[in-house]
């Protein structure tokens, strides 16, 4: 079982860094991207599903990767392909049940088991038939979304120093204490970009200048603690404003992390950890 706990550590991780890295795979109401993968799907183009959905989409979204299609490195080789030299692979796992005789009532009874294995994305290996890739970044668009005068005024009035640039992603940089955000035009709605304004506002209240809230950040718990204060403090602000959150985006957010806050010492006594299948 120490393999499982190591690997419900990878997830925790993975989910941390593509927040760190400034916007979570799936999660981004406006156009541009560095990268990231559609739906990831097996050799056989069947969709995989619950955790791995989002373990090959955090893959995806870290290295660049728009194919959609994974394979194993015996899949590659069995159809005549090849990983290219130095690529690293992918973590995805499969839970299933085995049948085991109970030795105090002579019973059969179901065992979990939790087994990893490593895949790599399409744009990893030679020779793959063309519709096996993906398509180029989604560069971003003006969409002619115009900013509320009030709202910015609102936001204004926090101190927060606001940055915008062409970097499409949104994030508040405790180091440097500011926020960044792409431009308005470029997020589908207004709503869109003030939620999004306001999640990462409600990171920036947490800095050492104000509520001093970092300085728990010593484990990876306290991190997730920290993202569902700022997207439960996201839809506050957005009902205080007038704004109406995105509650089914919110909840599964926040849901992401509870999972995250639980990962580690869930797995301790329960192996399965309770997470496995969960679609994030």
């Amino acid at each position: 079982m120490a393999k499982a706990f190591d690997l419900y550590q990878h997830v925790t991780d993975s989910i941390i860094a593509s927040i760190e890295s400034g916007t979570p795979a799936w999660r981004k109401p406006w156009t541009g991207d560095k990268g990231g993968a559609p739906f990831p799907l097996r050799s056989n183009g069947e969709p995989y599903s619950g955790i791995n959905v989002l373990m090959l989409w955090l893959a995806a979204d870290a290295k660049g990767y728009r194919a959609p299609f994974w394979f194993t490195y015996r899949q590659a080789k069995e159809a005549g392909w090849q990983v290219r030299k130095g690529e690293t692979c992918a973590t995805v796992v499969k839970y299933g049940t085995f049948e085991r005789e109970d030795e105090a009532t002579g019973e059969d009874r179901r065992i979990p088991y939790l087994k990893s294995y490593s895949v790599f994305n399409a744009e990893q290996i030679e020779g793959l038939a063309p519709e096996y890739y993906g398509t180029p970044a989604e560069a971003a668009r003006d969409l002619g979304t115009e900013a509320d005068p009030a709202l910015d005024a609102f936001f204004a009035a926090t101190g927060a120093e606001i940055r915008t640039s062409d970097d499409p992603r949104a994030y508040y940089d405790p180091a440097a204490d500011h926020i960044h955000m792409p431009p308005i035009a470029t997020f589908h709605d207004a709503a869109g970009y003030y939620g999004t304004l306001a999640h990462e506002a409600c990171h920036w209240t947490g800095h050492g200048t104000r509520l001093d809230r970092f300085a728990r950040f010593t484990d990876r718990k306290a991190y997730a603690f920290e993202e569902l204060i700022a997207e439960i403090g996201n839809c506050m602000v957005c009902a205080q404003l007038g704004l109406t959150p995105d509650f089914g985006q919110s909840g599964a957010y926040i849901k992401s992390w509870l999972r995250a806050l639980n990962c580690v010492s869930a797995c301790k006594t329960d192996p399965l950890g309770g997470v496995i299948g969960v679609q994030f």
